[in-house]
C-alpha cells in the first residue's frame, strides 16, 4: 500500500498534499498525459472551476478503464495558465486547489502546481497529469 512521507524535519505541507509518497514493489501504475478541460462532445468551459472539474471527471474516467480511482493517485502535476492580474490569479489558483481537494476527498498525493504562459490551445486554462498505483487484484 502506497504511504505518504512526511519527515519530523520538514514544515507541514502548504495545503491538503503529502510531501511524497512511498509505493512497494510489485504495484500497477497508470500514468496519465496531460488532462485537458475539453468534454466528450469537445466543448470547453470558460470559467476555470468549470475546467478544473471537467479535468477531474476526464481523469477519473481514465483511472476508472484502469479499474482504479481517486484513492489510487499517488502524484498530481497541475497546469495553471498565468494572468497577470493578481486577484484573476490568485482565484484561479484557488478554484483549481479546491477541485482537486474534492476530487482527493481527503486522500493525500504528492502534489505540484505550476503556473505556465499558454498552453496548447488557447481555451484551455489548465491541465492536470497524474500518476496512480495500486496492489494488483486489490
Amino acid at each position: 500500500m502506497p504511504r505518504e512521507l512526511k519527515p519530523a524535519e520538514m514544515a507541514a505541507p502548504a495545503a491538503a498534499y503529502a510531501h511524497g509518497v512511498h509505493v512497494p514493489a510489485g504495484h500497477e501504475l497508470i500514468v496519465t498525459s496531460g488532462v485537458v478541460p475539453t468534454r466528450r462532445d469537445g466543448s470547453v468551459p470558460a470559467n476555470i472551476g468549470e475546467q478544473a472539474g471537467v479535468v477531474w471527471q476526464n481523469i477519473l474516467a481514465i483511472l476508472g478503464e484502469g479499474k482504479m480511482n481517486a484513492r489510487d493517485i499517488i502524484s498530481v502535476t497541475t497546469y495553471v495558465v498565468n494572468s497577470s492580474d493578481f486577484g484573476e490569479m490568485a482565484t484561479r489558483l484557488k478554484l483549481v486547489m479546491a477541485a482537486r481537494d474534492a476530487a482527493l476527498n481527503g486522500h493525500l498525493a504528492a502534489s505540484t502546481l505550476v503556473t505556465v504562459p499558454a498552453l496548447a490551445k488557447p481555451e484551455w486554462l489548465m491541465e492536470i497529469s497524474v500518476l496512480a498505483a495500486r496492489q494488483p487484484n486489490s
